[in-house]
């Protein structure tokens, strides 16, 4: 046994603690040592985790890769729609170069990922990927990489400006693709795939965050113990998770605070991880979800959620990996807080739509976003500040109305408004 145990502790030890998203060859590498864990006896389900928890970067990665493919081995016939979004991808669409330093060639990525996770087994897929109204060509550009990487038969590129106005269906309430934001694609995507026939949706983002060697992660709760609904969760103690922390300002306590209370119906089941972009849906659970959207933006996720809770579902979580790409990310390319606003309202929209505001403090807190959140400018006026009541606040304080009331919120809000 020790002489298994140095064995993974040895590979552990020859592992990097960098990964570039952008680097083709960080990819070949992560493989060849998943490949290499699969292979090695002593790399039993417990032994490998036990090893994982201080191992580097890339061990970590490895790790989570081989349990996916170990499910996916044993799963039974699978047909798989893994969907996301495409708006202002250009970039990372297509190869890192002198002109393109952000570069990740995620499509081929992508497809390269699936068919490592997938081969040999009993589960096929399909990619769906939508352009959003992209000006910048994304859906084009990606049915040509479809193409060049000879995946045109398990790519689908789907254009919501081809599909809206629409007079019945899930997107009759877009009037054009400019109303959406990223949501009303992901649903044309989910409804295609379901229209294929396919036994589960998986959608993610366009970039290389989530390696989708993963997706055994999800199938394995989904397939073995017929879990409807199983959300990626980068919050969860055994998720490995590369973000950058100093993105928002220390008013972020005060935007979370909000979240949680007004979200209660959601965050106080657990769900802490509501935007990870790595999640599972059976496919008649999400017919009935996205026949009746609330929003067609970067809220949809809450929107899901508060659907099959209202609905009495119950759901699985699983960690995962995940590393940030924030070069090209859409918070990066607009004013951050406008990802904010957009959240809060969204979330709250849905909330009340599914009847889901149980709490007085949940329904207060509810109106303080809708009646003290005019725009995003009202936020930006509070992400460098700290209510005092927030200062020492951690996770367990947060949207808890003994640390801050709603009333309290509305107050600090009032205070912090930009002169008009």
């Amino acid at each position: 046994m020790t002489g298994a145990s140095d064995r993974l502790s040895d590979l552990a030890a020859g592992a990097t603690d960098e990964f570039d998203l952008t680097d083709p060859d960080h990819q070949d590498r992560l493989e060849q040592l998943a490949g290499t864990l699969l292979a090695e006896p002593s790399a039993e389900p417990a032994a490998l985790r036990a090893v994982a928890l201080d191992a580097p970067l890339e061990f970590r990665m490895a790790a989570k890769l081989v349990e996916s493919r170990r499910a996916l081995l044993t799963a039974p016939p699978t047909r798989l729609g893994v969907v996301f979004a495409m708006w202002g991808e250009q970039n990372r669409l297509t190869p890192r170069g002198p002109d393109n330093p952000h570069g990740e060639d995620s499509l081929r990525t992508k497809i390269r990922q699936l068919r490592w996770a997938t081969a040999g087994t009993a589960v096929t897929w399909t990619l769906y990927a939508v352009d959003d109204g992209c000006p910048h060509g994304s859906g084009r550009l990606a049915q040509e990489i479809a193409e060049d990487a000879g995946a045109a038969d398990q790519v689908q590129v789907l254009f919501l400006a081809e599909q809206v106005p629409a007079d019945d269906g899930p997107l009759r309430s877009l009037a054009s693709a400019d109303d959406s934001r990223k949501g009303g694609s992901i649903i044309l995507g989910a409804m295609q795939a379901i229209a294929d026939g396919v036994d589960a949706v998986i959608y993610t983002d366009a970039d290389n965050s989530v390696h989708l060697g993963q997706i055994g992660l999800l199938v394995a709760p989904f397939r073995e113990h017929g879990a409807r609904v199983v959300l990626g969760d980068r919050r969860h103690p055994e998720s490995v998770l590369v973000k950058d922390a100093a993105r928002w300002g220390v008013g972020i306590k005060s935007l979370r605070h909000m979240q949680r209370m007004a979200g209660e119906a959601i965050f106080g089941r657990g769900i802490l991880d509501t935007q990870a972009a790595f999640k599972l849906y059976e496919s008649g659970l999400l017919a009935e979800i996205i026949s009746d959207p609330v929003v067609f933006d970067f809220s949809f996720d809450t929107d899901w959620i508060g659907a099959f809770l209202a609905r009495g579902i119950d759901f699985t979580q699983v960690p995962f990996a995940f590393l940030d790409s924030a070069a090209e990310s859409a918070t990066a390319k607009q004013q951050p807080m406008t990802t904010w606003e957009t959240l809060l309202k969204g979330m709250v929209a849905s909330l009340r739509h599914h009847d889901l505001l149980a709490s007085p403090a949940s329904r207060e807190m509810a109106d303080v976003v809708d009646e003290e959140v005019r725009d995003y400018h009202d936020l930006d006026a509070i992400i460098d500040v700290v209510p005092p009541e927030l200062a020492d606040a951690g996770e367990s304080s947060y949207g808890d109305p003994e640390v801050m009331s709603p009333a309290a919120m509305r107050a600090w809000l009032r205070a912090h408004r930009p002169a008009e």
